[in-house]
């Protein structure tokens, strides 16, 4: 390897499987957007060691979910950097492209690692599987889009996930229901200003529904940050919401909750997303 590719790749890195997910070139290179993908996958990784660290030891180990796992960068560099050298602990994959699902699976039998588990299903059909334990110990979804990562939330809910580690994408569904009442939110309230054009309304649905999930999180009982994972200048997808449980639900954070959902007329979404 050489200087300048080692001040770049994390110590203990498989080179190999960096070249078979294409992250680096067959000469062992990286390019720019290959670049870019990497560090955020790296920068994901140092919050969820983190959190792994802190886990009591258990006999079955560590169990983690990736939701909307795609080419799953982000399972492969956990297992090979985290779990590879614990002789414990499983990551399962959850993917509902199943040509990916397959390469995932060839993949991971190359490399030997034989504790990673690649399931064909949607976030929602993850939760009701006997392929997944009935716990899971920290929930990971990477841009999964749209109301895929509140079905990943879900999900940690249903498995008394003890972490929830989550890079929301493509938050279109709060934004939608804006649109359609958006005559009879101008009548109401000058509040409405903040979504009267496209722009704004997309802009305004996607702050508001991480709001809101944060929200719910809280008043399921979890301690929730929120922070950048990158810079801007490398995802406009950059916000992480690190969910820890503690028990403690919050009351004035669900009746916050509500009281948004009634202020921006959002009152159907409380069946299907906050309940």
């Amino acid at each position: 390897m050489n200087a300048n590719l080692a001040k770049e790749i994390r110590p203990g890195q498989s080179i190999e499987l960096l070249k078979e997910l294409h992250i680096l070139t067959r000469e062992g290179q990286l390019n720019q957007d290959s670049r870019r993908k990497l560090k955020q996958v790296y920068h994901l990784y140092q919050f969820i060691e983190k959190l792994l660290l802190t886990l009591p030891s258990t006999p079955g180990g560590i169990t983690l979910a990736d939701h909307g796992a795609g080419k799953s960068y982000l399972g492969f560099i956990l297992y090979d950097l985290f779990f590879k050298d614990l002789g414990s602990g499983h990551i399962y994959g959850v993917e509902t492209r199943a040509e990916l699902v397959e390469r995932s699976r060839e993949l991971a039998a190359r490399l030997a690692f034989e504790r990673m588990t690649f399931v064909n299903l949607s976030v929602a059909e993850s939760a009701r599987t006997d392929d997944l334990p009935a716990q899971i110990d920290v929930v990971t979804a990477l841009h999964a889009c749209d109301t895929a990562t509140d079905d990943a939330i879900a999900f940690g809910l249903h498995k008394n996930a003890q972490f929830m580690a989550l890079v929301p994408c493509c938050q279109a569904e709060v934004a939608r229901v804006l649109s359609r009442h958006k005559a009879q939110a101008l009548a109401r309230t000058p509040l409405a200003e903040l979504w009267r054009h496209p722009l704004h309304t997309r802009e305004l649905g996607s702050q508001l529904t991480n709001v809101l999930r944060c929200l719910y999180l809280q008043a399921r009982g979890y301690q929730v940050s929120v922070t950048e994972l990158v810079g801007w200048e490398h995802s406009m997808k950059n916000e992480l919401i690190i969910a820890r449980y503690t028990g403690q639900k919050m009351r004035v954070a669900g009746e916050r909750l509500h009281a948004l959902v009634q202020e921006f007329g959002l009152t159907e979404l409380l069946e299907s997303r906050f309940v």
